[in-house]
């Protein structure tokens, strides 16, 4: 029985998410998702949306009043990204955010080496990230399903782990990040047409909570 309740919570946390609920703010849908049960709703959410980002986000939720807290100190960040760094998509997910940038922002066609624009947008991202230490980045590659995949899988390996490395040369600390390449496996959209195709070939930052932001967002949700 408390299995199955605990599924149905999730199920109804998942439903409040997809349908995007316009009452309730993003930090609030947070709070409930980590209640439920963050890391069994990602994966849910994940799955269906086909969005490996999302559902990283929503299972790193801790939840209650302390994913409350910390989705309020996520909200200046985010916003922060969104005005300041040019080419950024920016959205605020539970108690985290996710910043996509489309390769064509980063590489050139079939490359792994950042090109020279690249750097207006990185450079801008790693000054808020260092303001903001006590989050965790994890940077992922995705591309299209043209080419083979294994070639497809190596690609988004070689550009997550290329943003990776810059950032880490503008001072972002190695502890803070780590990479994913998904290859094709993860489309947000149809490889059928050209513009399906282009929005799958993105790079996603998550950004989230490490272990200091909880602990010190568990006591201040605490105080009385």
């Amino acid at each position: 029985m408390r299995s199955i309740q605990k599924t149905l919570t999730s199920l109804a946390a998942v439903a409040i998410i997809l349908a995007g609920c316009k009452s309730m703010n993003k930090t609030t849908k947070g709070a409930i998702i980590g209640t439920a049960g963050g890391g069994a709703v990602g994966a849910v959410i994940g799955k269906v949306a086909g969005n490996t980002a999302l559902g990283a986000v929503i299972g790193a939720a801790v939840g209650g009043a302390t994913g409350a807290v910390i989705g309020h100190k996520m909200d200046k960040q985010a916003k922060e990204i969104e005005s300041q760094v040019p080419g950024a998509k920016v959205d605020r997910v539970g108690e985290g955010i996710v910043v996509e940038f489309s390769d064509k922002i980063l590489f050139a066609t079939n490359q792994f080496t950042l090109n020279a624009a690249a750097s207006t947008n990185l450079d801008k991202l790693a000054t808020i990230l260092k303001g903001y230490p006590d989050t965790d980045i994890e940077i992922q590659g995705h591309t299209d399903s043209q080419g083979a995949d294994d070639y497809n899988m190596t690609l988004s390996e070689k550009r997550a782990a290329s943003v990776a490395t810059y950032l880490k040369g503008k001072g972002i600390a190695a502890g803070r990040i780590k990479t994913k390449g998904f290859g094709e496996t993860a489309p947000v959209a149809t490889n059928d047409t050209e513009d399906g195709r282009a929005q799958n070939r993105r790079v996603n930052f998550l950004i989230t909570a490490n272990e200091k932001m909880k602990a010190d967002a568990k006591k201040e949700a605490a105080k009385p």
